[in-house]
């Protein structure tokens, strides 16, 4: 066995240009932790979303088989779709597995952990916590103990696509700080064998500060007061970093991860707007003002398919039998959709000029579909658009998102560092996918990987 203890310091929407590259001389601890291990880019999941992409990692399962796309899952026999949370998580997770060996865990903050479930050991929930009087710990005393501490639990930054950008950075930073302070308390008073955190401050920090930090986005002021917040804010993270590793000391294996990048968001592909375009989406009466789609004012007797926007867009097609009012026959289901994928793949703006699309069906890329998958998952521009689900602006290619002010999109790569564990100092790796951190992990405390997971062990 290669590891004593572990800790897992997972850095959501972290981008390999910006941590290896841009801010690492603001990142000391992090680089002594590259330096003497092994790093290099990770490969997200498909799609590269925060849900699915922790419970990705952790399972060793793509989100096929998980039956998670998105924050939001279709309902079976409706049209809409509703919030997820960790009940929809049906597979073991790397610290039930070390669980069922008696090491002693405690997973905080990590995405899908709420409401908070037994582990032997301690878990704190994620920013997907409801609040009031929601469980968010596990043990339920947890929480008082963790109040007198720090204060009032911050799983969130509220509001973090809004225009008051000096309140949003601060509350970054003091949610930011309150979270390494509890991993401080749990790893000092409670002594688990593994911990693991996830700091979604990051994310929130990039789609509310991209565009001021990054001179090459297409919407970049030179002058912005917030430009400087780059370096402070990675240079923050990592002097916590530092701290948690000072007080794990040399015995400890040391992970950094992340669930995907993020890179410069130029504007967004209005799927619905485009569906309508081209006939497969009819509405009874155009929409007053532009909005989100309403399913209410769809004409589903003529719709064949429609579409719902985030960072990718998940088409669905209205299929007779599966949808409340089906406009396609079971049996013309791979004939619609294949020429829907076909126009999709040369879709164009309003100029005339060819969008890149990367199109995928689910079943073609996944080992299994659970759940309620799209009928096409659709990628705009490598990802520098996203894809708004709203209707009603009259264009294809518009600059805004309809959820907000955001700077950034997701990423394919996000980041991978290691020191410790017993596995070699490789230095600069390539390859590295985000199914190799569980496999990983069980592997530094001396496990075999279970029967069908996916990923390599860094430790072999």
């Amino acid at each position: 066995m290669g590891a004593k203890r572990m800790i897992v310091i997972g850095l959501d929407c972290a981008p390999p240009r910006l941590v290896f590259d841009r801010y690492r001389h603001a990142m000391p601890n992090l680089s002594a932790l590259m330096d003497t291990g092994t790093w290099g880019s990770l490969r997200s999941s498909e799609p590269p979303i925060t849900v699915p992409a922790w419970t990705c990692m952790l399972s060793g399962r793509d989100a096929g088989e998980l039956g998670l796309y998105g924050f939001r899952n279709r309902v079976p026999h409706e049209t809409a779709l509703r919030l997820v949370d960790g009940g929809d998580v049906h597979v073991k997770r790397v610290w039930d597995w070390l669980g069922e060996q008696g090491f002693r865990v405690a997973p905080l903050f990590v995405p899908l952990t709420s409401p908070p479930t037994p582990v032997r050991g301690q878990m704190v929930s994620g920013f997907m916590w409801p609040g009031g009087d929601s469980p968010w710990c596990f043990p339920r005393e947890l929480e008082s103990e963790l109040v007198d501490r720090v204060g009032p639990y911050r799983a969130d930054v509220e509001s973090f696509r809004a225009e008051d950008l000096d309140r949003i950075y601060r509350d970054i930073v003091t949610m930011t700080k309150q979270h390494f302070e509890i991993a401080e308390q749990v790893w000092e008073a409670k002594q688990p064998d593994f911990m693991m955190m996830v700091e979604i401050g990051l994310d929130r920090f990039h789609h509310a500060f991209w565009r001021h930090i990054d001179p090459e986005h297409p919407r970049h002021e030179e002058h912005n007061p917030w430009k400087h917040l780059g370096p402070e804010y990675y240079g923050l993270l990592d002097e916590r970093i530092g701290r948690l590793c000072a007080a794990a000391g040399e015995d400890t294996a040391i992970m950094v991860v992340s669930d995907h990048g993020a890179r410069a968001m130029r504007g967004g592909f209005c799927i619905n707007e485009w569906l309508i375009g081209k006939g497969y989406l009819s509405l009874r009466e155009p929409p007053s003002t532009p909005g989100p789609l309403d399913h209410s004012l769809i004409d589903w007797q003529r719709t064949t398919a429609w579409a719902e926007g985030g960072y990718y867009a998940r088409v669905f097609l209205n299929v007779a039998g599966r949808e409340p009012t089906g406009a396609v026959a079971p049996s013309n289901v791979r004939a619609v959709r294949d020429e829907l994928r076909r126009e999709l793949e040369y879709a164009r703006d309003e100029r005339g000029e060819r969008v890149p699309v990367l199109v995928r069906a689910p079943e073609e890329y996944y080992r299994q579909t659970r759940g309620f998958p799209p009928d096409l998952m659709v990628y705009f521009d490598g990802l520098s658009l996203r894809a708004i689900g709203s209707v009603g602006g009259g264009r294809v290619v518009v600059e805004a998102n309809d959820g907000g002010p955001d700077g950034c999109n997701h990423d394919w790569d996000g980041v991978f560092v290691m020191r410790g564990g017993g596995a070699p100092a490789r230095g600069f790796v390539e390859g590295a996918e985000i199914y190799d951190v569980t496999p990983t992990i069980l592997g530094a405390f001396g496990l075999a990987r279970p029967p069908g997971i996916l990923g390599r062990d860094w430790t072999l």
